[in-house]
């Protein structure tokens, strides 16, 4: 379906890319920027790892979509309606977790914070259901380099900017500026999209057994090369995900102070992934699908075995700072090609569905990983947990090579 007249497809662009970031910075300094102060406060690798299952609601975004597909009286969907209530639901959760510092209060931190995951998850949903059936299918590649992009601003903001925020003026500070972010963005949503927008075709009536969940995953698996698509999916992303995790609390312990750590990782590492993530989408078009996806994978296990290799000679600032560059861009090339991939499997009439599938998915892999690599930097170090996430990259990397030669990924 074609965007509304009024509304030119760059201004949606820009719209969702603020939406993104605005959903994005909240989490990023939830479970990213966070854990530079946790570390300061004496909390261990597997208590910093433990409260990464404040985002346990991500993986159940599959069944929190469910009720976001279903029609109105009307036949028309209710995206626009549900990110609305949403993200202003999100709104007065950051206000509440800034209403007092939590970080000796472990609980109560804990319990806010996965409120706010389950707000920030399910007003997701919505809002990229929405940009799915608003921008043109030859759009959403370019679409998936501006959400990676969006995302690595928000990791500058959230990673770096915020961590500024709370140095200077205090807990409650942070809170209150990304809470105005996502409000902008929920007002600017409401205008621009003043209207949900109408299916293309009358919709189909619909049986309550094609509403059921098993028949939707079914739906969802009869898509050409999806399952391959799947596996994919879960093992391209989280291992270097789990390393930019544990790199603010890394650089702590090898000397940097923090607001060194959140200039050099938050900020010049989320600029680096924000650029690789808006230039990967041309690079991807020119290459093709086929030979972008395994170069992206093979970029990650380069990056992995740099900062293991950086680690484990003694982490030196021109070493450490080359290493967070490659991770970065590596990091943000990767998702922009996994992002776009996930519009492309998702189906008309079910994109709301079928985009929380793969996101719960991608969540698992996600949180898992960082958790399981809290473990083994406790018991094994830093080099060695590197050291293994590199390894596991390498093999992501081969299932993806393999993968490549299918005419899925063409």
């Amino acid at each position: 379906m074609n965007p509304p007249r009024h509304r030119p497809v760059w201004m949606l662009q820009a719209l969702f890319g603020w939406l993104h970031l605005a959903l994005t910075a909240p989490s990023v300094y939830l479970w990213l920027g966070l854990p530079l102060l946790m570390r300061e406060q004496g909390w261990s690798g597997t208590a910093i790892g433990l409260f990464q299952l404040a985002g346990l609601p991500a993986l159940f975004k599959f069944a929190l979509a469910t009720p976001v597909d279903l029609r109105g009286a009307s036949g028309r969907s209710r995206y626009r309606a549900w990110a609305l209530a949403l993200c202003l639901a999100y709104v007065v959760l950051l206000l509440a977790l800034g209403w007092q510092q939590l970080l000796a209060q472990r609980l109560w931190l804990f319990g806010l914070a996965f409120a706010a995951a389950l707000a920030a998850t399910w007003a997701d949903i919505p809002v990229s259901a929405l940009a799915i059936r608003l921008l043109p299918p030859a759009e959403r590649m370019r679409a998936g380099g501006v959400r990676a992009a969006a995302l690595s601003l928000g990791a500058i903001a959230g990673g770096g900017l915020m961590l500024l925020v709370q140095a200077r003026w205090g807990w409650r500070a942070p809170f209150l500026c990304l809470a105005g972010a996502l409000a902008l963005g929920t007002a600017l949503l409401a205008w621009v999209v003043d209207t949900e927008p109408a299916d293309g075709q009358a919709p189909q009536p619909m049986r309550p057994a094609d509403a059921s969940l098993a028949a939707m995953v079914r739906g969802y698996g009869a898509q050409p090369g999806v399952w391959r698509w799947t596996l994919v999916l879960v093992s391209y992303f989280p291992f270097i995900g789990a390393a930019w995790f544990y790199l603010k609390p890394l650089m702590l312990d090898h000397g940097f102070a923090p607001a060194q750590a959140a200039l050099v990782a938050g900020i010049g590492g989320g600029v680096a992934a924000a650029l690789a993530g808006a230039l990967s989408p041309m690079l991807t078009r020119r290459l093709g699908m086929a030979r972008a996806l395994p170069l992206y994978a093979g970029l990650n296990v380069a990056a992995l075995a740099l900062l293991a290799v950086v680690v484990a000679a003694g982490g030196t600032f021109a070493g450490l700072v080359l290493a967070v560059a490659c991770v970065a861009a590596a990091m943000g090339a990767s998702s922009a090609c996994v992002f776009g991939l996930m519009m492309q499997f998702a189906r008309p009439r079910w994109q709301a569905f079928d985009y929380g599938l793969q996101a719960s998915l991608f969540a698992a892999s996600r949180m898992l990983v960082p958790l399981a690599a809290g473990v083994a930097l406790d018991a094994a170090g830093a080099p060695a947990m590197l050291a293994g996430l590199a390894l596991a990259a390498a093999l992501a990397w081969g299932w993806t090579l393999r993968c490549a030669r299918e005419d899925w990924a063409r």
